[in-house]
Protein backbone atom coordinates (compact mmCIF):
# COMPACT_ATOMS: atom_id res chain seq x y z
CA UNK A 1 0.00 0.00 0.00
CA UNK A 2 2.57 2.39 0.83
CA UNK A 3 4.58 1.98 -2.59
CA UNK A 4 0.96 3.38 -3.80
CA UNK A 5 2.29 7.01 -2.28
CA UNK A 6 4.85 7.41 -4.36
CA UNK A 7 4.59 10.33 -6.68
CA UNK A 8 3.79 8.87 -10.58
CA UNK A 9 2.63 5.11 -9.23
CA UNK A 10 -0.65 4.12 -9.50
CA UNK A 11 -2.59 1.61 -7.55
CA UNK A 12 -2.83 -0.77 -10.81
CA UNK A 13 0.56 -1.09 -11.14
CA UNK A 14 1.44 -1.65 -7.59
CA UNK A 15 -1.21 -4.43 -8.03
CA UNK A 16 -0.42 -6.25 -10.90
CA UNK A 17 3.72 -5.69 -9.59
CA UNK A 18 2.45 -8.01 -6.67
CA UNK A 19 -0.28 -10.24 -8.11
CA UNK A 20 -3.01 -8.25 -5.87
CA UNK A 21 -6.60 -6.98 -6.69
CA UNK A 22 -6.37 -2.94 -6.87
CA UNK A 23 -9.60 -3.26 -5.59
CA UNK A 24 -7.82 -4.57 -2.35
CA UNK A 25 -4.95 -2.03 -2.41
CA UNK A 26 -7.52 0.26 -2.38
CA UNK A 27 -9.59 -0.54 0.41
CA UNK A 28 -5.83 -0.45 2.47
CA UNK A 29 -5.43 2.92 0.90
CA UNK A 30 -9.39 3.95 2.55
CA UNK A 31 -8.51 2.16 5.76
CA UNK A 32 -4.78 3.99 6.01
CA UNK A 33 -6.42 7.75 5.31
CA UNK A 34 -9.13 7.05 8.78
CA UNK A 35 -6.06 6.09 10.46
CA UNK A 36 -7.18 2.28 11.14
CA UNK A 37 -3.55 0.92 9.17
CA UNK A 38 -0.38 2.02 10.47
CA UNK A 39 2.48 1.68 7.49
CA UNK A 40 5.88 1.18 7.83
CA UNK A 41 8.39 3.84 7.97
CA UNK A 42 9.26 5.26 4.63
CA UNK A 43 12.29 4.18 2.48
CA UNK A 44 12.86 7.65 1.44
CA UNK A 45 14.94 10.39 2.65
CA UNK A 46 12.91 12.29 5.92
CA UNK A 47 11.05 15.44 5.10
CA UNK A 48 11.85 18.56 7.11
CA UNK A 49 9.60 21.14 8.65
CA UNK A 50 10.90 24.54 9.70
CA UNK A 51 11.57 24.53 13.42
CA UNK A 52 10.72 28.26 15.35
CA UNK A 53 11.49 28.06 18.76
CA UNK A 54 9.62 30.48 21.13
CA UNK A 55 8.63 30.91 24.82
CA UNK A 56 6.66 28.20 26.43
CA UNK A 57 3.07 28.67 27.11
CA UNK A 58 1.49 26.87 29.69
CA UNK A 59 -1.68 28.87 29.44
CA UNK A 60 -4.94 27.67 27.91
CA UNK A 61 -5.31 27.79 24.47
CA UNK A 62 -7.83 29.68 22.39
CA UNK A 63 -9.32 27.78 19.34
CA UNK A 64 -11.62 28.81 16.82
CA UNK A 65 -11.47 30.78 13.11
CA UNK A 66 -7.84 32.55 14.26
CA UNK A 67 -6.42 29.06 15.03
CA UNK A 68 -3.13 28.02 13.20
CA UNK A 69 -2.76 24.62 11.65
CA UNK A 70 -2.05 21.24 13.13
CA UNK A 71 0.13 20.96 16.38
CA UNK A 72 1.81 17.67 17.02
CA UNK A 73 2.77 17.53 20.89
CA UNK A 74 5.26 15.14 21.47
CA UNK A 75 6.76 15.10 25.48
CA UNK A 76 7.52 18.78 25.82
CA UNK A 77 7.67 19.41 22.60
CA UNK A 78 4.85 20.87 20.36
CA UNK A 79 4.96 21.27 16.59
CA UNK A 80 2.67 23.57 14.71
CA UNK A 81 2.41 22.95 11.13
CA UNK A 82 0.99 25.02 7.96
CA UNK A 83 -2.73 25.80 8.10
CA UNK A 84 -4.19 23.16 5.51
CA UNK A 85 -0.70 20.54 6.22
CA UNK A 86 -1.97 17.17 4.22
CA UNK A 87 -2.30 14.05 6.15
CA UNK A 88 0.81 12.60 4.17
CA UNK A 89 2.96 15.53 5.59
CA UNK A 90 1.41 15.07 8.84
CA UNK A 91 2.32 11.59 8.83
CA UNK A 92 5.77 12.03 7.64
CA UNK A 93 6.87 14.52 10.99
CA UNK A 94 5.00 11.99 13.12
CA UNK A 95 7.28 9.04 11.36
CA UNK A 96 10.19 11.50 11.79
CA UNK A 97 9.29 11.88 15.77
CA UNK A 98 9.05 8.24 16.01
CA UNK A 99 12.29 7.35 14.52
CA UNK A 100 14.42 9.84 16.65
CA UNK A 101 12.54 8.71 19.78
Amino acid sequence: MAETLVPGTTVNDVARRHGLPANRISSWRTLARKGRLVLPAPEDPVEFAALMLGPADDGPRSVGPAATGPEIAFGAVVIRLEVGASAERIASVVRALAAGA
